[in-house]
């Protein structure tokens, strides 16, 4: 099974520079999108009627706390036995920054994860989406009924030195703070494995570019975009991928072969 986790950075904008053409070429099995800044009646029916064409089921979860703001989707070609769109965080979920999948055999987690730049109550936002994360996935870990899982998303979080081009010009700003950090170090504590520093090691690999100073054209960039697995799926994971040359956003594509 392919999945492919993208931050399009506006669903309408990639549908114009391609995102079709590359789910077409690519054929995940799940393709996770957030930031598409659309509420559903402003999804292109041409797009919905071509993922039906490709035998792909589609959800949405648009922002209701800020029209053309934040939002996430899942394009699939199985069918979940459940999908929720809320984590119990009044502003996170009002601004559909998750979509959660139930399959047969493992459960998907879609996330948008707050920024965390605009004031300290952003900030403060950002952590506690994370402190939820941690307690939700240990508890779903302990359930011995529960299914493997597998979070993708936008984490808005360089973990260490070797995910951003510049990190002591970066060391105390947003997205790499000590305190941000470590919340990817509980999760990976907890048991989740990031799916692409198991096979890769080496830097320069990143999944956003700022617009200014030909950023992406330099490679000075940022990996704040994860697949990560729980435990007892690694013996399942295959292959782990990012794809920078696909350039329908300021973001790139990212994901996972896994058998499940």
């Amino acid at each position: 099974m392919k999945i492919i986790t993208y931050n399009v950075n506006g669903i309408r904008a990639s549908l114009k520079k391609g995102l079709l053409g590359f789910i077409e070429k690519e054929a995940p099995d799940i393709l996770a999108l957030q930031e598409i800044k659309s509420q559903i009646g402003q999804i292109p029916p041409d797009f919905l009627t071509s993922l039906k064409k490709l035998g792909y089921l589609s959800y949405f979860n648009p922002s209701s706390l800020k029209v053309g703001h934040s939002g996430t989707a899942i394009i699939t070609k199985i069918k979940p036995n459940k999908v929720s769109f809320e984590i119990g965080l009044k502003e996170f979920d009002k601004a559909g920054r998750i979509i959660r999948c139930d399959f047969d055999n493992f459960t998907l987690f879609n996330f948008y994860m707050v920024n965390g730049k605009r004031n300290e109550a952003d900030l403060s936002l950002k952590l506690k989406s994370y402190n939820w994360l941690s307690k939700e996935l240990s508890s779903f870990e302990n359930k011995r009924s529960s299914a493997p899982f597998i979070l993708v998303g936008d984490f808005n979080i360089a973990h260490r030195e070797i995910d951003l081009a510049r990190p002591k010009e970066n060391k105390n700003k947003i997205g790499f703070t000590l305190k941000e950090r470590e919340k990817i170090d509980t999760l990976l504590e907890g048991g989740l494995l990031d799916s692409f520093r198991h096979f890769n090691k080496e830097g320069s690999n990143y999944t956003w570019w700022s617009h200014f100073a030909n950023s992406r054209e330099r490679n000075i960039g940022w990996r704040i975009d994860y697949c990560f697995i729980s435990k007892a799926l690694k013996p399942n994971l295959k292959k782990a991928f990012i794809l920078p040359k696909i350039m329908g956003s300021d973001h790139c594509p990212t994901g996972i072969e896994i058998n499940v």
